[in-house]
């Protein structure tokens, strides 16, 4: 079943596109004797003798983990329940991972995949943070007790981690969104697009009404594309994920001539070691930082405060080589190519969280964070026609501060599969109840005291005909038969923002349930940077508008609240350079925030 997965493919008419490798060599994968059908009961009860050759193997073979997802266990765990404990018995040494205890939901397939995943990446996460949490990077430096960022948006204890590794994937970038909520808290902004462009890649993510976007599909371990929702090209996870749409353009991203004589950036990264040519580290392939350093984005002859030295003609030199020339451009010509496509590559990425959900980008506000956010965030917001752009104080460490902002979060989700007309309220509410029960054992386990807890619910909806789902959720307080009904109309309305359209007769089904156990931790505040002396110079830089026009360069720092800037002009920091092009008028508030506004 791992190696058949779902018949779809990210491109249809690609009949060369290869399946992610299967992580579960076939050597390593047993049968056993049991079966349990589509109502929970036994058909075939478990031939328990046939355990213990599986030990053997898993014994014989070194293996580390093993995973184990019996068909329709979402119902009845019993026997996996049984396979677990021998294994646990026998095999002490071994991380064992259930699909029951893992993800008790329906569709055999994602079940079994995320088990495979958790198996997968569990030895390494378990070895890194025994690391962390025992030798001298926690010991020496009397850090507090230590948590995991989840992928969800939330950080854990690290049992729970451990149990659960998937929740750990796409986690980093989860805490960028988290910061951006964060920002629009402070400054009373409730529609947001997250924009964080680093070193590899660019992700996007939209908080609207105040509202993080959560989705249960994701693939891991994939070709990179956008449209997270094109299935095949990774491997599935059904866990909560911060809804990003990610493209393969950073400030290391390399810009190529493919063999018809277009010019391609990505997804290809000259990444860290040797990095862009400008950084004079070894790399001679053309990026899109070399591009911003030619352009004069990026200072020509040091970043980071002076302690990176640019070399400006290495830059060049790989632009004309592997660029220009093949195109018959000049180099400043394959430069500004360079980045229009860049740009056109992240675009996409904003209207896919944006448009393609049924949101207008002209009524969100982009904040915009990472080393080389900001220095594309006004074009991107031209775009789009987005009207702001918010630039928060140290973009570049912005993710470790929405990381240290997170509160504690745990996702569960229980299969309950059943027309909502039919169903009885009384069995949603045992099986919330149970769900809660599990949640505020863990809250009280990671010392939450009661009044700082929140225990959010959701159901997983779909018409009777259709595939997936979408998540809604459900109002607090008992479930009746009018809340019930309350919860299809919700669905409509949702079916209808998401898709355009909405059909209220017919009849909506409950797949699955879903509690957010949340344990609230103090409130931070990211503005108020450290003030220096104000300083200015001029360099050349090259607009689309202008050409190339002698702008300001102000050292951020150095700017008074309440100061604005008429581009062009460049705003430069020790982490990240702000890109004000002609028609955009930047201004310092009085929390350390930068807003850039269309004149």
């Amino acid at each position: 079943m791992l190696e058949l997965r779902r018949s779809s493919r990210a491109d249809l008419y690609d009949l060369f596109q290869d399946a992610p490798a299967v992580l579960v060599p076939r050597r390593w994968r047993f049968e056993i004797t049991e079966r349990i059908d589509a109502q929970g009961q036994v058909i075939t009860p478990l031939d328990e003798g046939e355990i213990d050759g599986v030990i053997a193997a898993v014994r014989d073979a070194g293996l580390e983990t093993v995973g184990v997802s019996l068909l329709f266990s979402f119902l009845n765990d019993s026997h996996e329940r049984i396979i677990g404990e021998k294994l646990r018995r026998a095999l002490p040494g071994i991380g064992v991972y259930l699909s029951s205890e893992v993800l008790p939901e329906i569709r055999e397939f994602e079940r079994a995949s995320t088990t495979a995943v958790c198996a997968y990446v569990g030895p390494l996460l378990a070895g890194y943070l025994d690391r962390l949490q025992h030798a001298d990077a926690v010991t020496v430096l009397g850090l507090p007790k230590l948590y995991v960022m989840g992928s969800s948006g939330g950080v854990f204890d690290v049992a729970e981690g451990l149990r659960m590794p998937a929740m750990t994937i796409e986690s980093g970038p989860a805490a960028g969104v988290i910061a951006a909520a964060l920002t629009g808290k402070e400054l009373g902004l409730r529609n947001l697009i997250s924009f964080d462009m680093g070193g590899t890649t660019a992700k996007a993510s939209l908080i609207a009404d105040g509202e993080i976007t959560v989705t249960a599909e994701y693939e891991v371990g994939g070709a990179g594309h956008a449209k997270r929702w094109l299935s095949g090209t990774g491997h599935p996870i059904r866990v909560p994920v911060i809804d990003l749409a990610e493209v393969s353009a950073g400030g290391g991203s390399i810009a190529w001539v493919d063999p018809g004589g277009a010019l391609k950036v990505g997804p290809q990264s000259a990444g860290a070691d040797p990095g862009p040519a400008a950084y004079g580290l070894g790399g001679d392939e053309p990026t899109v930082s070399d591009a911003d350093v030619v352009l004069g984005y990026l200072d020509r002859k040091a970043l980071l405060g002076g302690a990176l030295r640019i070399d400006l003609l290495a830059a060049e030199a790989a632009i004309r080589e592997r660029v220009a020339v093949p195109l018959g451009l000049g180099v400043t010509e394959a430069a500004a190519a360079i980045v229009e496509i860049v740009n056109s590559n992240m675009a996409e990425a904003l209207r896919i969280v944006s448009v393609e959900r049924g949101h207008d980008p002209r009524e969100f506000t982009l904040i915009a964070f990472g080393g080389a956010g900001p220095v594309h965030a006004a074009a991107l917001a031209a775009e789009l026609q987005i009207p702001e752009v918010i630039v928060p104080p140290a973009p570049g460490a912005f993710s470790a501060l929405g990381l240290v902002a997170s509160d504690l979060k745990r996702d569960y989700s229980r299969t309950l599969y059943a027309d909502l007309r039919a169903l009885d309220p009384a069995l949603t509410a045992a099986a919330l109840a149970e769900m809660e029960a599990t949640a505020s054992e863990w809250l009280a386990a990671v010392a939450i005291s009661p009044k700082l807890r929140a225990l959010l619910r959701a159901a997983d909806l779909r018409y009777r005909r259709q595939a997936y789902e979408l998540t809604v959720p459900i109002a607090d307080g008992p479930v009746t038969r009018e809340g019930l009904d309350r919860l299809a109309a919700a669905f409509h309305d949702k079916h209808r923002q998401t898709y355009g359209h909405a059909n209220p007769g017919e009849p909506v089904q409950l797949v699955n349930l879903r509690l957010t156990a949340i344990g609230r931790l103090p409130d931070l505040r990211l503005g108020g940077p450290a003030k220096s002396p104000a300083r200015q110079t001029m360099r050349e830089v090259w607009f689309p508008e202008t050409g190339s026009t002698t702008s300001p360069v102000h050292w951020r720092d150095g700017l008074a609240a309440g100061e604005t800037l008429a581009g062009p002009a460049i705003i430069e920091a020790m982490d990240s350079t702000i890109v004000v092009p002609p028609g955009w008028i930047a201004s310092i508030d009085g929390t350390g925030y930068i807003r850039l506004r269309r004149r």
